[in-house]
């Protein structure tokens, strides 16, 4: 039994091995052993933590190295729990080269899905940029949703990944 399960501060900071400050979020990095299990975006005003352990340090370093060079290929060990449509869909969006996008409805035909499956998939993935749901867009070019929105600042941060990998 851990000391701080009854101090929700304690544990809300332990919660992250890492937070990181990027130019459109800080990421929340989470880890569970030698895997990368969630990254999330937190606001900007967000503290930021170095990391705790030597997986969450590899796991910034190879963000970094995203940031600076947008083909920036990732080799982390990830555990990815889904259904396994949801999984069939994180692995077709891995397969989406940086620079380059793929309708939720071209992924829906290559997967003999539906459109709205594939958005609740890449709604789900609890590993954006490393699984970059942000490559999909809407069948007639716009942006479509993130993170299970369709306005706001999560289409803000989509649209800059989408320009940093354009460039």
């Amino acid at each position: 039994m851990r000391k701080s399960e009854n101090n929700p501060v304690v544990d809300a900071v332990r919660s992250y091995q890492a937070k990181l400050l990027v130019p459109f979020a800080v990421l929340g990095i989470r880890t569970d052993e030698d895997w990368l299990t969630d990254i999330d975006y937190l606001p900007l005003n967000t503290p930021i933590m170095p990391p705790q352990t030597l997986l969450a340090k590899e796991v910034c370093r190879q963000l970094q190295a995203y940031l600076i060079e947008p083909n920036f290929m990732f080799d982390l060990s990830l555990h990815i729990s889904g259904t396994v449509h949801q999984q069939r869909v994180w692995q077709a969006i891995q397969a989406i080269p940086s620079g380059r996008t793929a309708s939720y409805a071209e992924i829906a035909s290559q997967l003999h899905s539906a459109p709205r499956a594939v958005g609740r998939a890449c709604g789900a993935n609890k590993l954006p940029i490393v699984i970059p749901c942000h490559r999909v867009i809407a069948k007639n070019g716009g942006l479509g949703g993130f993170m299970n929105a369709s306005d706001g600042d999560p289409l803000e941060i989509k649209r800059w990944l989408l320009r940093h990998e354009s460039t």
